[in-house]
């Protein structure tokens, strides 16, 4: 299982939000490139990398960071999310060197457009599905829609998706523990691997998803946990080497 460092960038900072509330913010570094190389050195295999500014905006607000960030790290697999609402975007990401790109609202506003794009750029597209009580949200996390997880994530399935990226808002950013029981029941749901997030605080998170691993969870991302120091990022990871 991957863990898997979160870098949210806002106004080019590398900051943590609190259940999506773009007011409620902390700011942990303002060289995001140099933070990336931190959870590099320590040995991550994948970043994942969110323009929060993008989200709110429905276009890329930090593309040059992200790109930066792509160029220092070519040897590291980076998935990014946050404002991709077109293929030029895609296009440009992917040429950057990001490995995927993750889909939010524009998969729940459009689903028809992640099928377009699984065909155009097979391998690259993620689908990111942030539920509460089992209901997709979408701009941010600013609305709740009727749509339920679940069928979302079996119909981008079929759509061809690499993998799903399930956030549980509720959690996010909250230091409360992941939602093992909500996770795991989407994962058995579908075939393709699906990334925990939100939640994740500690070392026995890690452990208590790994132990569901074999359900689909393929990894975690982790935020708050790794800045704040409740989770050591090198030691987990190594940990989670072991199990293999």
């Amino acid at each position: 299982m991957l863990l898997i460092p979160a870098i949210d960038l806002k106004d080019g900072q590398c900051v943590r939000l609190r259940q999506g509330e773009m007011e409620d913010y902390t700011v942990f570094s303002d060289d995001p490139v140099a933070m990336a190389g931190r959870w590099v050195e320590a040995g991550t295999k994948r970043l994942h990398i969110v323009d929060l500014d993008g989200a709110f905006a429905g276009k890329p607000k930090n593309a040059g960071v992200i790109h930066d960030i792509a160029s220092a790290y070519p040897d590291i697999d980076i998935q990014v999310g946050g404002g991709i609402r077109d293929d030029e975007t895609i296009v440009a990401y992917l040429d950057a060197g990001v490995r995927y790109v993750i889909i939010g609202t524009k998969a729940v506003t459009d689903p028809h457009f992640i099928g377009e794009v699984c065909a155009e750029f097979p391998t690259h597209v993620i689908v990111g599905l942030d539920a509460k009580d089992g209901k997709v949200a979408v701009d941010g996390w600013s609305k709740l829609s009727k749509h339920d997880v679940i069928d979302m994530a079996q119909r981008f399935e079929e759509d061809g998706v690499e993998a799903i990226v399930y956030t549980d808002i509720s959690r996010d950013g909250m230091m409360q523990g992941v939602n093992i029981e909500a996770t795991v029941k989407l994962a058995q749901a579908v075939r393709i691997p699906v990334i925990a997030s939100g939640g994740i605080t500690s070392m026995d998170d890690i452990k208590a998803l790994s132990k569901v691993e074999d359900e689909g969870i393929m990894g975690a991302i982790t935020g708050r946990a790794i800045y704040e120091g409740t989770i050591d990022l090198a030691e987990c990871q190594a940990w989670l080497d072991q199990q293999q």
